[in-house]
């Protein structure tokens, strides 16, 4: 327990630090205010102050940290050759005083790095690091370590002595930086959001967050190894040391669900960065939501690499030469756009380059100009009408309804919902598209009854990964619109106090303000796609091969990091292997992998009761080291049909009773969710489905989640349900399947205190 002293220390500093935080925001305000009122007098003068708005307006949101603590750290040096010992406190922004000298460092800063890496083997220098617990505005806690110098002396404070405690620690286990800090940081209840781990990062995440910006990284790491925090981070760190670079290219963060999403969204503005972009891969896929579900078997069948074949396909057999003549009437004439003029047209228009749209194009300007040749020499010859301009004729007869009927069934223009939709509708054109491919049952199983209108086809997330394959192939259907979009003038003067400014500066001001809120973009066609100059990917394991085509395609530069754990590989189409990750993916240079071996959030005692499932899901992967044990061994129950609600019920309020005032998940297979929830709202339980948009989400004390939703995802206590069920996923006759034991495995590991298992069926053999 850290003295009074060094609290009121630490307090005092971050007293003197918030003062000088507020006098940089006023700085930036006034800047603000000063250029929304300043005279200009020339073009020289506009730019100007259009530097010193967007430098003020960037500033006051760089300066805005919410209720996050302003540091969380400190480091202190040995002595240097004149005596001076540097101490330097860290925390997620720069702050200086009003005489620029720098009291906070920002934590991705080259000089805060030892407070990552410093080891005892390694201290980089240092004599002490302090982890500094504040919420709010007021220091709860401070802890010291303490490194020895080059003679092997400790700079002890002379009033005190301290010992090294392995409390909470495995026996014989790691020697962890600050291992006081980072438990305490485990230790507490979960929010429903993920906490800001800055501070207890260790040097084996530190490394990797900080690996050079170029290439593809892998990083493998089981539960609780800090996988998403370490890509989060990296992505902030990313940001910070090329700012420049990826401001204007952008940096991508692709979780597994909207769930996922909403449960990290505070990560990086916590950290000063909210120019990220945050989605799932069918987010990526614009215009199009998703509204259905379809069985397993067919989402592996439609996230199988063959599909790029068969979509493929099913665009070329949109390209086709007409049957029979068409007869179009034009001017004084009937032209007879034949047949046997489109064989070879059609075959040119194949070979140029360009997508299906573009070439379509091409097609009927070659066909119209025939067409016009043939009137042109025709009424020429017989002196019947003033001669026109060739391209003149081709643009009337091009905008003839007959020309179009026909130029539209040998070259429909389309977009990737359209070629889909025709495509499952139509099984003579799943046949044309997928023989040779795909097998009679598999042509079958991707049969769907057409819908009346694009809006009410019950797309899926596997059809969007599809409809992304077709849109490249199609291009965009038209072409971007260049549009204004106002934003509302209080965006740029909050914070302006108007009424001291007279009448005509203050009418200046709202003209400017107005000036600036408008802000020009281009609507782009669903077919033209944002790229990014670094891509992080969390939870990669259960892509499709189809989806990482998607994620390939918005690589700008070749830079990604992707995390996730094979051993975590839950969905049917998962890809389940880095050496398929990486060949979708098409690395430009030698890619990197890296594991994450330490679990820190995962208590040795569930670690140890999930080994077995592992192992019998993925043989050759180990399971992390714990770092930790929760002093309480997961429990099993066995149950009847006829006392399973009240166990179920019993478990849950005993859990909750345990980990108060923390958080609960129960966790089962889809179909059993909702039964669960209303069996415990009925024994005056509040569960609730995170999933319902009125709900409290995972900021609720107990959610009950689907085990293949449960990814990614962490809980003070679990109660898994019938795991014998979520072991057979996937299967027919209820056996247990590989992916099956890989999402119990999820699931048993979710819990960073307590794990119990009710169960009526038979138990998975890797839990007896």
């Amino acid at each position: 327990m850290a003295h009074e002293r060094e609290i009121g220390e630490e307090q005092e500093f971050l007293n003197r630090a918030l003062h000088a935080l507020e006098q940089m925001r006023a700085e930036a305000r006034s800047m603000r205010d000063d250029a929304l009122v300043a005279n200009m007098r020339g073009v020289g003068d506009l730019v100007e102050r259009d530097v010193v708005m967007g430098t003020a307006l960037h500033r006051i949101d760089q300066l805005a940290i919410g209720d996050q603590p302003l540091f969380f750290g400190r480091i202190d040096y040995n002595p240097d050759d004149t005596g001076e010992a540097p101490t330097y406190h860290v925390g997620r922004l720069a702050v200086s005083d009003d005489q620029l000298n720098p009291l906070v460092v920002d934590w991705r800063a080259p000089v805060a790095e030892p407070f990552y890496r410093a080891t005892g083997v390694e201290p980089l220098g240092l004599a002490r690091r302090r982890h500094v617990a504040i919420r709010e505005k007021t220091v709860l806690g401070v802890e010291d370590e303490y490194f020895a110098d080059a003679n092997g002396d400790l700079a002890l404070p002379d009033d005190e002595v301290r010992a090294a405690t392995a409390e909470g620690l495995v026996d014989g286990g790691l020697a962890l930086g600050g291992p006081g800090a980072l438990l305490a940081a485990l230790g507490r209840a979960r929010t429903g959001r993920m906490g800001d781990i800055v501070a207890t990062i260790q040097g084996e995440q530190d490394r990797i967050i900080r690996a050079p910006l170029p290439g593809i990284l892998l990083v493998q790491g089981g539960p609780g190894t800090g996988k998403t925090a370490v890509a989060l981070h990296r992505a902030a760190y990313l940001l910070f040391t090329h700012r420049v670079t990826l401001e204007r290219q952008g940096v991508l963060v692709v979780g597994p669900n909207p769930l996922f999403l909403n449960y990290i969204e505070n990560v990086l503005p916590s950290l000063g960065e909210s120019g990220v972009t945050l989605s799932t891969i069918s987010g990526l896929v614009t215009n199009v939501d998703v509204r259905g579900h379809e069985d397993e078997a067919l989402a592996r069948l439609k996230g199988d690499e063959r599909m790029v074949s068969v979509i493929a396909r099913a665009v070329r057999t949109r390209q086709r030469p007409l049957r029979d003549d068409v007869r179009i009437p034009f001017g004084r004439a009937t032209m007879i756009l034949r047949a046997s003029y489109t064989v070879d047209a059609v075959e040119r228009a194949r070979r140029r380059p360009g997508n299906h749209n573009q070439r379509r194009s091409a097609l009927g300007r070659e066909l119209a100009n025939r067409l016009a040749q043939e009137y042109h020499a025709r009424f020429i010859r017989e002196g019947v009408e003033v001669s026109s301009v060739l391209t003149e004729l081709a643009d009337q007869i091009r905008a003839t309804t007959e020309f179009k009927d026909a130029l539209r069934r040998m070259w429909p223009r389309l977009t990737g919902q359209e070629l889909l939709h025709d495509l499952y509708g139509a099984p003579a054109l799943i046949r044309a598209a997928a023989k040779g491919v795909l097998s009679d049952d598999e042509m079958t199983m991707i049969e769907r009854p057409r819908s009346a209108t694009l809006g009410e086809i019950p797309w899926t997330d596997a059809d969007l990964a599809l409809i992304d394959e077709a849109r490249v192939l199609l291009g965009p259907r038209r072409r971007p619109r260049s549009t204004t979009r106002a934003v509302d003038t209080s965006e740029v003067l909050n914070g302006v106090d108007l009424d001291a400014y007279a009448g005509d500066v203050r009418q200046a001001a709202l003209r400017e303000a107005a000036r600036l809120s408008a802000s020009a973009n281009d609507e782009l066609d669903e077919a033209e796609f944002v790229t990014f100059g670094h891509i992080v990917v969390d939870e990669a394991q259960d892509l499709s091969p189809m989806q990482l085509r998607v994620l390939h395609r918005r690589d700008l530069t070749g830079s990604m990091t992707i995390v996730g754990d094979m051993g975590q590989a839950t969905t049917a189409a998962s890809s389940a292997s880095w050496g398929t990750v990486l060949r979708l993916l098409e690395p430009r240079r030698e890619p990197t992998l890296v594991e994450l071996t330490v679990s820190y959030r995962t208590p040795e005692e569930v670690l140890n009761f999930a080994r077995a499932t592992l192992k019998a899901a993925t043989p050759d992967l180990e399971p992390p080291r714990p770092v930790r044990r929760a002093g309480s061994e997961p429990t099993v129950e066995a149950c009847t049909p006829d006392n399973f609600a009240e166990v179920v019920a019993a478990a849950t309020r005993r859990e909750l009773a345990l980990v108060a005032p923390g958080r609960i998940a129960v966790i089962a297979t889809a179909a059993r969710v909702a039964d669960i929830v209303a069996l415990l709202r009925e024994r005056g339980i509040d569960a609730i489905d995170p999933r319902v948009a009125e709900s409290k989400g995972l900021g609720a004390d107990l959610v009950v989640l689907s085990a293949e939703g449960s990814n990614g995802l962490e809980f003070d206590g679990v109660v898994v349900v019938e795991p014998g069920e979520i072991a057979s996923r996937g299967s027919r006759d209820g056996s247990l399947t590989p992916r099956g034991l890989r999402t119990l495995y999820v699931t048993l590991t979710r819990p960073t205190r307590r794990l119990a298992i009710v169960h009526v069926g038979d138990l998975p053999p890797t839990l007896m």
